[in-house]
């Protein structure tokens, strides 16, 4: 779920970074198998170290980073009821997912959205909106605990870095052969390692990353319907289309979540045309469809 979600940015950076140094430190010219044309296997092997390496970091960074950007509140000593309540729930949640006890914490925000994230199924974070706490009924927050939880226990965000990690690797590879190409063909250097080269890697790579994404981010619309079962079984299928109900008749409201945490909330953003391949949610009309239809 994605908006170039936190995992996303902090992943693309992370790639961005790796490439433009290593390109003026001259790897690129090293995986030239005769001074001119590329070694591609070389090359494979240089691009997936660097893209899965991009994608791991990212996992690893990404509970710091969910909880510096939105301003969470770990819950260690439950201050007040409510507070009280949400913990023995994700607790009773856990237990029933078969995973352990995740870091629990809430968000100051007006707007009704949750978000699990962390690089370690028994060691996850889950966090709601204060909002969310305030209007929702136990019964639907319970659903919407259980649907993080539901991410948390199918190894979403396991899943999602090895995605991203394949589809790194491709970027990288595809776009330093396009850049060479463009160096030898258009340019007519005849090593393919100039400074044309190093330009249109970059651009290639941009380009390509974008289209690349679309395989993201339909593993995050993929992944909601399996989260909405998984709430649906851990709590209760009529609690769980409930709280996509009230989601729905808040669509429209102003969003205050980050964009970069648009892909690990409950809730997206609404888009048509080719746009909508890029949602990192399903739209909730098809998501309360397919709870509906199981019933």
């Amino acid at each position: 779920m994605l908006r170039i979600g936190l995992f996303l940015i902090t992943n693309m950076a992370i790639l961005l970074v790796a490439s433009i140094t290593l390109s003026l430190l001259g790897f690129n010219s090293i995986m030239a198998s005769n001074g001119i044309d590329l070694n591609l296997s070389a090359l494979l092997v240089f691009c997936a170290v660097f893209g899965m390496g991009g994608s791991l970091i990212s996992l690893m960074l990404s509970k710091w980073m969910a909880k510096r950007s939105m301003g969470v509140k770990l819950i260690e000593q439950p201050g007040n009821r409510q507070e009280q309540w949400l913990v023995d729930t994700v607790a009773e949640l856990a237990q029933k997912a078969g995973i352990g006890m995740p870091e629990v914490g809430i968000f100051p925000s007006p707007q009704a959205n949750a978000f699990a994230t962390g690089s370690n199924r028994n060691k996850a974070l889950v966090a709601v909106s204060a909002g969310l706490l305030d209007r929702f009924t136990p019964e639907e927050a319970k659903a919407v605990m259980a649907h993080e939880i539901g991410h948390v226990a199918n190894g979403d965000m396991i899943t999602l870095t090895l995605i991203q990690g394949v589809v790194n690797t491709f970027v990288m590879f595809f776009a330093r052969i396009i850049g060479h190409a463009f160096d030898r063909i258009v340019l007519k250097n005849e090593r393919g390692f100039g400074i044309g080269a190093w330009v249109a890697t970059m651009v290639a790579e941009v380009i390509l990353g974008i289209l690349a994404s679309t395989i993201v981010f339909w593993f995050s619309r993929w992944r909601e319907y399996r989260a909405d079962d998984a709430g649906a079984t851990l709590a209760s299928r009529s609690g769980m289309i409930a709280a996509l109900q009230r989601l729905r008749s808040e669509q429209g409201l102003p969003s205050d979540m980050p964009g970069e945490m648009t892909a690990f909330g409950i809730n997206g953003e609404l888009k048509e045309g080719l746009a909508a391949l890029f949602l990192t949610h399903p739209p909730l009309e098809k998501r309360i469809s397919a709870l509906q239809n199981k019933a």
